[in-house]
């Protein structure tokens, strides 16, 4: 008979819960327990995010996989990047504690493999979350685990600077928004002898978010940045990291932003110089600019559904130098096919300055379409709108329709829509690509008519 009911915080790439109320000391032991059974390795490697609960939870975590005769190697403070970095330099299984984004009463756990192999719902978190609902055994005849402490911090930094190197680029100067998120702990020590001046903002850490939500895919939480880069006059650019740092986002000189469409490619130009005709990975989200410039450098281009798991699992299967997400999520080969934005930004600078001109003007080359961002919209049948929108268009000639995930809809004079149901949210999410504004506004409208009757 099941202890609790833990549906509701197992998601299906993380668990992720409000503090107190569904995530505590005991529920977390348990999913320490079931995670060191699952992962059957002599050691764990664990890192936490500047939340007030993560150490705590973090502590109680380590309890359930000593009790299963498993060490624990506790890296502290980390961004889930460097959480990533851990488990593949180290070849262990890890847990990264953080809510990312979410407000502060929310903590989380991301889990991996060793190697930072990713586990979801089908690959691993379903069982771990049966276990701990249910009773993880005791380990009988074992001698519990122990704990040490490992700072990989300054470690992280050197690879990260192997792998693009900054030293010979001109003297940038760089805004850089924390959101009192761990980019305040990790940038510094990334940057530190680079030529690159960092302006900071919101650097101490607080998992209370005083300034505001550490979510720069809002964009009211980017304002900030945008308006202190205005303010410097000589800033070449300012990046916006999430609370535990994973995500990046860029705004150029202007303070205007750059899409993360815009940074994928750029950045697959990069890695395609390094590594020609390799394979690319892009969401069905992402620009078509993406696939196009992809091919225009001699790669091939592979388009997967949205979320991590999918991408790194495209990633394995296709030997891809570079993966990139609508939402700033960034993977790459060399850092074990893992997510970091830390990495995505390096190149970025690298090649703004590798050259003369401002940055508006490099990624104007991978600006061609706009966009209308997500837009999402609460509706009681899902799945019931989605087959309207699909007899809408479908009939129409020239018109492409596409499931891999949700509803793809692309139209004859290549403008294209996205129309995809939440996993744990009654809502309907919408993107839309055209030649200009004011056909992304027409066909968001049409489409939006219908979604919300």
């Amino acid at each position: 008979m099941a202890v609790r009911d833990l549906s509701g915080i197992v998601k299906a790439y993380d668990i992720r819960g409000v503090v107190g109320e569904q995530l505590d000391a005991e529920v977390v032991r348990a999913f320490g327990a079931a995670f060191a059974r699952l992962v059957g390795s002599s050691a764990v490697v664990i890192g936490y995010d500047m939340r007030d609960s993560s150490p705590g939870l973090a502590a109680a975590f380590a309890e359930g996989v000593t009790a299963q005769g498993v060490d624990v190697v506790d890296i502290g403070l980390a961004s889930t990047d460097l959480l990533y970095f851990a488990s593949g330099r180290l070849d262990l299984p890890g847990a990264m504690f953080t809510a990312s984004h979410n407000p502060a009463r929310y903590n989380g756990i991301k889990l991996c493999r060793a190697g930072a192999a990713p586990i979801g719902q089908d690959t691993g978190l379903g069982q771990i979350r049966s276990d701990a609902e249910n009773g993880t055994p005791d380990a009988q005849g074992v001698t519990p685990g122990t704990v040490t402490k490992q700072d990989l911090l300054d470690d992280y930094a050197v690879y990260l600077r192997e792998l693009v190197d900054l030293k010979a680029i001109r003297p940038l100067k760089i805004v850089v928004d924390a959101g009192n998120g761990m980019g305040g702990h990790t940038v510094p020590r990334v940057f530190d002898g680079l030529p690159v001046e960092i302006v900071p903002m919101y650097f101490d850490l607080d998992g209370s978010f005083p300034n505001h939500e550490a979510n720069p895919l809002d964009p009211k939480n980017i304002v900030d940045l945008q308006k202190r880069v205005r303010e410097e006059g000589d800033a070449d650019a300012g990046l916006a990291f999430d609370g535990d740092a994973d995500r990046c986002f860029v705004v150029d000189e202007r303070g205007e932003p750059v899409s993360p469409s815009a940074i994928t490619a750029l950045v697959a130009v990069r890695e395609l110089a390094k590594s020609p005709g390799d394979t690319i990975i892009h969401n069905l989200i992402t620009s078509h600019a993406v696939p196009e410039i992809v091919r225009e450098h001699g790669g091939t281009p592979v388009r997967t559904r949205v979320g991590h798991s999918f991408i790194k699992e495209e990633m394995a299967r296709t030997g891809a130098i570079f993966g990139g997400e609508h939402s700033a999520h960034y993977y790459f080969r060399d850092f074990w096919r893992a997510d970091t934005g830390m990495l995505a930004a390096l190149h970025v600078l690298a090649a703004l300055g590798g050259q003369d001109g401002p940055l508006s003007a490099l990624t104007s080359d991978y600006e061609r379409y706009s966009a209308s961002g997500e837009v999402n919209s609460t509706v009681a049948d899902q799945a019931g709108r989605l087959a309207a929108i699909k007899a809408e268009f479908g009939g129409r000639d020239g018109v492409e329709l596409d499931e891999l995930d949700g509803l793809t809809v692309v139209l004859p004079d290549g403008s294209w829509f996205n129309l995809r149901a939440s996993n744990t949210e009654p809502l309907l999410r919408l993107n839309v690509e055209a030649a200009d504004p004011a056909s992304v506004a027409a066909l968001r409208d049409e489409v939006l008519s219908i979604v919300r009757g």
